[in-house]
C-alpha cells in the first residue's frame, strides 16, 4: 500500500468509518472524505488574508480555511482535540450549516461563516455567557466598520430589526468536565438575501445592503477575532459585568414584550426585564411574576 494511502488511514478513527471500510474505498474517495471532516483544510490566500488582518493575542494563532465544509462547528468538534485553544475554522460555503433547535442555517458563497475553538478551565454553566460576549464582540466589529447593530436575546445580530447574524455555541462535556466549546458565527455579508428561501428573505439583511459596497470578508474576520480577544479575556478574568454592561447597551430585546418558544409547545409572554449574571432573560410575565429563561427561541412582540 502506498505512502498517501497509509497517511490518510492513519486518520480513520476520525471519519466514522472501520478500517475494512477504508481498505475498500479510493484514494480520492478517501481525500473527499477526510476534506469532509476537516482534517485537510484547503491552502488559499484567504487564510492569509485573514491572518494578516487578526492582531489578537490568543484567538486566531491558528486558522483552517475551507473552500466548502458541511460545518464549521462540526469541524471544529472534529479537530478541537489536535489544535491548540483558541484556533478557528472558517469556510466559504456550509452544505449542512445550522442554528438553534437544529434548525438549518442558510451559508452560501459571499457570507461570514466561522467558529472558534476554546478549551477553558471553567464549569459548563459559565459557556452561555460566551454566546453573550460573541455577540457583544460582533457587535463592536459592525461598528468599527461604521455598521450599527443590536443584539435579541440569545443569538441573534440584527441590522434595522432584520437578522444578519446567528451565534452557535455548542459545548463538549464528559462527566460534567467541560472539555471545549465551539461557537460558531454566521453573517450574512455578500450575500444576495433574495436568494434565500421565501420564508427567510423578509427578515434577513446582509452588510452589503447598508454599506452600500462589498464586504472584505477577511478584514471583517480579523476585526471580530480581535474584539473577541478583547472579550475572551474579560471573560477569564471574570470581568463579567462589563461584558453584560455592553450587551445591554446593544439590545434590541430589553424593553420589549417578548414570547419564548420553548420545547414541547411551552410558550412564555412576558415583558423583557433584562439579563441575569447567568445571561438568562428575566420576564415579567402576564401576572407580574418575574421569570428566569435559561433558553428558547425570542419573538418579539413590539
Amino acid at each position: 500500500m502506498d505512502r498517501e494511502i497509509l497517511k490518510l488511514l492513519s486518520k480513520f478513527d476520525k471519519i466514522n468509518k472501520s478500517a475494512e471500510e477504508i481498505l475498500e474505498m479510493s484514494v480520492t474517495e478517501l481525500r473527499e472524505k477526510i476534506k469532509e471532516t476537516g482534517l485537510n483544510p484547503d491552502d488559499t490566500k484567504s487564510k492569509e488574508l485573514i491572518e494578516s488582518y487578526t492582531k489578537t493575542e490568543i484567538i486566531g494563532k491558528e486558522i483552517y480555511y475551507y473552500d466548502s465544509i458541511k460545518s464549521t462547528n462540526l469541524v471544529g468538534k472534529f479537530i478541537a482535540p489536535s489544535v491548540s485553544h483558541g484556533s478557528v475554522v472558517v469556510s466559504k460555503t456550509q452544505t449542512m450549516g445550522k442554528g438553534r433547535s437544529g434548525k438549518k442555517y442558510e451559508s452560501p458563497e459571499g457570507g461570514i461563516w466561522f467558529s472558534i475553538i476554546l478549551k477553558p478551565e471553567i464549569p459548563p454553566q459559565k459557556a452561555p455567557i460566551l454566546t453573550l460576549a460573541t455577540a457583544v464582540a460582533v457587535t463592536r466589529a459592525l461598528e468599527k466598520s461604521d455598521i450599527k447593530s443590536e443584539i435579541k436575546w440569545p443569538n441573534d445580530i440584527l441590522i434595522n430589526d432584520k437578522k444578519v447574524c446567528g451565534v452557535l455555541t455548542e459545548s463538549i462535556a464528559k462527566l460534567n468536565e467541560l472539555e471545549c466549546i465551539i461557537i460558531g458565527v454566521g453573517i450574512n455579508s455578500n450575500n444576495d438575501v433574495n436568494e434565500f428561501p421565501p420564508e427567510l428573505i423578509e427578515n434577513s439583511i446582509a452588510l452589503k445592503d447598508v454599506s452600500n459596497k462589498e464586504i472584505n470578508n477577511e478584514k471583517e474576520i480579523g476585526l471580530i477575532l480581535e474584539e473577541f480577544d478583547k472579550i475572551y479575556k474579560e471573560f477569564v478574568e471574570d470581568n463579567t459585568d462589563e461584558i453584560f454592561d455592553e450587551w445591554r447597551k446593544y439590545s434590541h430585546t430589553i424593553g420589549k414584550m417578548v414570547e419564548i418558544r420553548q420545547p414541547l409547545g411551552k410558550n412564555i409572554v412576558g415583558y423583557a426585564v433584562g439579563i441575569n449574571k447567568e445571561g438568562a432573560l428575566i420576564l415579567e410575565d402576564t401576572n407580574g411574576k418575574l421569570v428566569k429563561i435559561l433558553s428558547g427561541e425570542c419573538k418579539l412582540l413590539n
